[in-house]
């Protein structure tokens, strides 16, 4: 596992303002889905008006950069979820839906088949991972700088930045889809260590400051 420090990830929400794939990056690093669960979203799926994305399904593909590729639902209930979404993202979702409404009907007959998706393909099939990841991902990181990391890392990102920030954990494992809010402190047990000191501040702050006053 990697993680992008809150300074990193800063850094990362900035390089990726030009990017073609800006709305996907945005949406994982600030909702903590999966790779195959952001691009197995339909606009369905997605209400721009309560700002909200509901993750029911991922893709799957037979081995990575295959032209095949299957729907299937999440393995858990808890992988069914329904997330908020913040404002710069629902801006994003916004902007993405004009662009490709446009590029659909700009599109010549039999090069586009509308399944829905919200990151499709020039064809309108679900956009590869492995090539966004290599023709977009890996570049952006590196001209701006930062660590090589996954797409799947972006997970892993948005749940240490909130458990660094206090947010409590079980909201954490909520947005995760973890099975258990067990399995997400065993995933992010070394954010533990900064939790326990921020509590021992509050603590201090509560009890015995407010004792001297």
């Amino acid at each position: 596992m990697k993680v992008l420090t809150p300074e990193e990830a800063g850094r990362f929400v900035d390089a990726i303002v030009y990017s073609k794939w800006k709305p996907l990056f945005s949406l994982m690093i600030a909702t903590g889905v999966r790779p195959s669960e952001a691009l197995a979203l339909k606009w369905q799926d997605i209400n721009l008006e309560k700002k909200r994305i509901t993750i029911n399904r991922s893709i799957t593909r037979p081995k990575p950069g295959s032209s095949q590729w299957n729907l299937q639902e999440t393995k858990t209930t808890r992988s069914r979820r329904t997330i908020p979404i913040p404002d710069s993202v629902v801006e994003d979702l916004k902007e993405h839906k004009k662009k490709q409404n446009n590029e659909i009907v700009r599109a010549k007959p039999g090069t586009y088949t509308n399944y829905g998706f919200v990151f499709a393909a020039e064809n309108g099939e679900p956009a590869m991972e492995n090539n966004i990841l290599r023709r977009h991902f890996k570049p952006l990181l590196k001209s701006a700088g930062l660590p090589d990391i996954r797409m799947y890392d972006l997970r892993h990102t948005h749940a240490t930045l909130l458990l660094k920030a206090g947010e409590n954990p079980k909201v954490v494992s909520e947005r995760l889809g973890h099975a258990s809010i067990t399995l997400t402190l065993d995933t992010y047990s070394h954010v533990l260590p900064d939790m326990q000191e921020a509590a021992a501040e509050k603590i201090e702050g509560m009890l015995f400051d407010a004792a001297h006053k």
